[in-house]
């Protein structure tokens, strides 16, 4: 209940546009230690930088709630000249996109704007043996959000296009039941978004064992998983599941955040587990980083720091 009410409190100040204001003038640089960049060469090249530790990349260019067909379009064609950069680069492209970046909840053409450029987006992302991960948003996007993964699923398989499930939602392992006859590639996450009680749980103990639930019942499934934390509770017993039941390693990876225990994500690629940092890049770049400091009492304390010496 302490996190909920935490995290609450830090997302309802951020809403606010003088302290957004603030943040941005003064915040980029406590922001790279959460964003690669703001453009493609920077994000394509913490990649490359991560690989030479074994890590593999995730790559998000932020951005959401897109107003207008024209910028929903824009934003979709930054993501096809990002797949196009990572191939040529030597990097197999894995991208994560917010529906709603790329117009969702706009019909153009008797058709919802966010599904048609899914469609270019993957299509694309096939051609290179790339992947592309629909992330989650807050909970009045997760219908429509699950029925455009389903469609998607249909038309380009399950080897490159996956989505994400929010373990704070009550309502997330029923999605994941509903899913499995896609052998769908999932993510879970625990969530980030501010919810309502009512929507979501406010204790940390539920999120979490909702989490185990969650990650245990896909894996049982036979259906891969990218298990998305850094509580080292919840990876130690992810280990012990995979042992206990026989499962391989290259049904499932560890994901987690850049810049957030680089040494974690190193140790367990050296143990032979595939690992995966999610990588954002752009300069719609604060919304991201508000939720990264409603994560924990020491993120306000990094960014507080930060600001004085500015």
């Amino acid at each position: 209940m302490i996190d909920q009410i935490y995290r609450k409190a830090v997302l309802t100040v951020s809403g606010q546009k003088f302290v957004e204001d603030l943040v941005r003038s003064r915040g980029w640089g406590m922001a790279q230690r959460f964003v690669a960049g703001e453009d493609a060469n920077s994000a394509i090249r913490a990649v490359q930088e991560l690989e030479k530790d074994g890590i593999l990349g995730n790559l998000d260019l932020l951005g959401e709630f897109v107003a207008s067909p024209e910028k929903a379009n824009e934003f979709a064609q930054k993501v096809l000249h990002l797949l196009d950069e990572a191939h040529g680069a030597g990097i197999t492209p894995y991208v994560s996109v917010k529906l709603s970046s790329v117009g969702q909840g706009q019909t153009v053409d008797g058709e919802d704007l966010g599904l048609t450029n899914a469609r270019r987006i993957i299509g694309k992302a096939k051609e290179y043996g790339g992947f592309v991960c629909l992330d989650m948003e807050d909970h009045p996007r997760v219908d429509v959000t699950l029925a455009q993964f389903r469609t998607l699923v249909g038309e380009f398989g399950n080897a490159h296009v996956g989505t994400v499930l929010q373990s704070y939602l009550y309502r997330s392992e029923a999605d994941r039941d509903s899913l499995d006859d896609l052998r769908p590639n999932l993510r879970i996450v625990k969530g980030a978004y501010l919810e309502p009680e009512t929507v979501a749980m406010p204790d940390k103990a539920d999120v979490d064992a909702g989490y185990r639930r969650l990650v245990y019942a896909q894996m049982k499934a036979g259906n891969y998983v990218n298990v998305a934390t850094h509580d080292e509770s919840i990876i130690e017993d992810v280990k012990h599941f995979v042992l206990a039941h026989g499962i391989e390693r290259d049904r499932f990876e560890f994901q987690m955040l850049y810049g957030i225990r680089r040494d974690l994500q190193k140790e367990l690629a050296s143990q032979g587990y595939r690992v995966r940092a999610y990588i954002p890049y752009g300069r719609d770049w604060y919304p991201y980083f508000s939720r990264r400091i409603a994560e924990r009492p020491a993120n306000v304390m990094f960014v507080l720091r930060g600001m004085l010496k500015g």
